[in-house]
């Protein structure tokens, strides 16, 4: 495994960042131990989740199972740099109650201590806005934060879903109060969705952000999903779904499929090792449902990309260009 500081702190984490949305609603207890087992056997040290994972009724369950993980012993919770997530609604489905979600101080003192609970541990190495709060101020938000740094309970916050924005204003007023703010952001990114190299990545490398991409594979449609689906395997579901039924989308990523076939390389694999060439990345999220699918992952760590290959990339899937170039003159 290769490790990268995230972003302009000291911490080293794994070029690879084991998500843990699935355990609960797709993979068993067991299973999702099995993985995380063999993750930090891998050297990968950086495990992300959130206090919504496991959905609907089961909200908490997959931080419960991450937690059950941890008291297992061996040194697990030492090695793990440990993220998680704070805004979704926790209340019971059916009895939203105010107060019970977003950025508000009480409500983040409020997840944070059930986080806690649920993940049997004194302390998230890094606490994550899920969202922002257009109601509650950066001000009310770092006051709430200051206090749990000084108590021990969190150590470095990130940002989730922001735009370019909403960091600087978030690290400015940071900044003013004498304090490190944001250090990570986590965004959609990937081949097929690089709207977030126009202003979010810019931001997030102007103020010392690692960025660390969600859904590298665009919920699938960029791991061989087309192959899959001649050879009788798996059909694309959701978001993969809906772009296969475009005709022009479809053909671009046969374009992609193609390409890679061409230089003998797993489609999945290559657009992991492609979003670790990027600048201001941190890492990818993983999130194999698998121990197979996380040893693929694993794979591309290893992958190198030739320029030629990086180029036929681009010719696919274009990003947007610089901003405000991209826009603008």
């Amino acid at each position: 495994m290769k490790y990268t500081q995230l972003g302009r702190t000291g911490l080293k984490v794994s070029r690879l960042v084991l998500g843990t949305m699935n355990f609960g609603p797709q993979t068993d207890e067991a299973d999702s131990h099995a993985i995380m087992d063999a993750a930090l056997g891998a050297g990968i040290n950086f495990f992300d989740t959130a206090n919504v994972y496991g959905w609907g009724e089961n909200k908490g369950r997959t931080e419960e199972i991450i937690g059950n993980w941890f008291a297992k012993g061996g040194e697990r919770r030492d090695k793990v740099v440990l993220a998680t997530k704070v805004y979704g609604n926790m209340a019971a489905d059916g009895e939203a109650w105010p107060n019970h979600d977003k950025l508000s101080a009480l409500n983040i003192r409020r997840a944070v201590e059930a986080s806690l609970k649920r993940l049997r541990t004194d302390y998230i190495d890094v606490y994550q806005f899920h969202h922002v709060d257009r109601a509650t101020p950066f001000e009310e938000i770092w006051q709430a934060i200051d206090t749990l740094v000084q108590q021990g309970k969190i150590l470095y916050v990130g940002s989730s879903n922001f735009p370019g924005y909403k960091i600087a204003q978030a690290n400015e007023i940071a900044a003013r109060r004498g304090t490190v703010g944001l250090v990570s952001e986590q965004c959609l990114y990937n081949l097929a969705e690089r709207r977030a190299e126009m202003e979010v990545i810019p931001a997030a490398q102007e103020y010392g952000l690692g960025v660390i991409p969600w859904s590298p594979l665009q919920g699938g449609l960029l791991g061989g999903v087309i192959k899959k689906e001649v050879e009788g395997g798996r059909r694309a579901s959701g978001r993969a779904a809906d772009t296969l039924a475009n005709p022009s989308s479809r053909a671009q990523i046969q374009a992609y499929e193609d390409l890679l076939e061409k230089h003998g390389l797993e489609p999945g694999e290559a657009a992991l090792a492609w979003l670790l060439t990027r600048p201001g990345v941190t890492g990818p999220i993983v999130g194999p449902r698998t121990a197979g699918q996380l040893d693929s992952a694993l794979r591309a760590v290893e992958l190198e990309l030739g320029e030629d290959l990086l180029s036929g990339l681009d010719e696919i899937f274009p990003g947007p260009g610089p901003s405000p170039e991209a826009f603008a003159w």
